[in-house]
């Protein structure tokens, strides 16, 4: 295995459209590199497409240790990867697949076909209001962000209002360096309080919402809907949330795109897919551990070594993808592996890609002389999280 001990992880771009050079370079000549988390412990990391995806489907590879080791996302334990909600939660093995399917169902393609229009009209009273204080804004915040948290609080049976509590929570669990771990112990607390008390009312006063029916009609215990709220409420929004942004800077930085779009709105569903296997600044990857030797990349991995697969560099391989530095909108197929592959890809995948189609259907539409207010390069990504965007997206319309 190739040395790269002095490669720290995550690798950052100089710009926030543009991959980091190391992608290119690991794929080509060390596809299983040696790297450092901000912890200070070290691990493996894969970029090639083929090699991405055999080890995020392979049953073998667990997302939490066996031993309770691994290396350390962050210095300051606590963070989503080694927190109670995941401790609760069954990572693996059939208990894991019998959790999916108890909530498959309320992410299924006609669940999500029967929840557009209310989302599509979500969108269009944000437009409203955008359009209603003037003719700029922080598209991220007055767009991205409260759309998707609309949507999961619908979904889950808890009040929108909540949404900036929310927001705070999810950055904790997200943390890498941004909160010390009395900060992020403080804000678990409050959000398992919280989820507790709304659990504690549907079952005293059912609604037609995931909760209430975990609540009521599951053999799930407390603990376990409790963190399956709270891991819902934070990936149903916050990724989301930072993908409509990433999205519109992509189609705005070049405005053929954003025109191309204009012209054949058809082309819609095949650009957010674009839009995602594109996208530089998905976060941190995949933590994978495995208990067995296991060959990839020409390489050994060692029983207990940690590995993070970053399918934002498996996104761009040329070996999988014709032209893959261009942004075809019309690309088809799209293999892309932004939600993951195998039993652990994102359970919201439907949800998400409906989100993001919509949010961009009611753009093109409403705001069609929408543009970016600052150069591309001059964006500030977001520091100091699991995932990754853009901190804000300053844009301005016509009216």
């Amino acid at each position: 295995m190739a040395e790269h001990i002095a490669l720290q992880y995550p690798i950052a771009g100089d710009a926030a459209l543009e991959p980091p050079a190391e992608w290119a370079e690991l794929r080509g000549t060390c596809p299983v590199a040696h790297v450092q988390f901000a912890s200070g412990d070290d691990a493996v990391l894969l970029t090639r497409y083929e090699d991405v995806r055999a080890t995020l489907a392979d049953p073998r590879f667990t997302r939490t240790a066996a031993d309770g080791g691994g290396a350390r996302v962050s210095a300051e334990s606590g963070g989503v990867l080694d927190s109670q909600m995941a401790s609760v939660l069954p990572q693996h093995g059939e208990a894991h697949l019998v959790w999916r399917r108890t909530l498959n169902k309320w992410f299924t393609a006609k669940r999500m076909a029967a929840l557009r229009p209310g989302v599509t009209a979500k969108a269009e009273r944000l437009v409203d209001e955008m359009t209603a204080a003037g003719d700029s804004a922080d598209l991220k915040a007055a767009f991205g962000f409260p759309l998707p948290v609309w949507v999961i609080c619908e979904i889950l049976g808890v009040p929108e209002a909540d949404r900036d509590r929310f927001s705070y929570w999810s950055d904790t669990l997200l943390s890498m360096t941004r909160y010390t771990r009395a900060e992020i112990v403080a804000a678990q607390t409050e959000f398992h309080a919280y989820m507790a008390g709304h659990l504690a009312a549907k079952r005293a006063e059912p609604g037609d919402d995931l909760l209430s029916e975990l609540a009521t009609g599951s053999d799930m215990s407390d603990a376990e809907i409790i963190a399956t709220g709270q891991g819902l409420l934070v990936a149903g929004h916050e990724t989301t949330a930072n993908m409509i942004g990433k999205m519109a800077v992509m189609l705005l930085a070049d405005r053929t795109r954003w025109e191309a779009l204009l012209a054949d709105p058809r082309l819609v569903r095949t650009a957010v897919e674009e839009s995602l296997r594109l996208d530089v600044n998905a976060g941190f990857g995949m933590v994978r551990y495995i208990d067995e030797p296991f060959e990839v990349g020409g390489a050994v991995i060692e029983p207990g070594t940690t590995v993070v697969c970053s399918m934002a560099a498996a996104n761009r391989d040329e070996a999988a993808f014709a032209d893959a530095a261009a942004m075809d909108l019309a690309r088809t197929p799209n293999p892309h592996l932004a939600f993951g592959a195998g039993a652990h890809s994102c359970l919201g995948q439907a949800l998400a890609r409906t989100e993001l189609q919509v949010a961009l259907e009611v753009l093109l539409r409403r705001l069609p002389t929408l543009e970016l207010t600052v150069a591309p390069d001059d964006l500030q990504r977001v520091e100091g999280l699991l995932v990754g965007g853009m901190a804000a997206v300053p844009v301005r319309w016509r009216t």
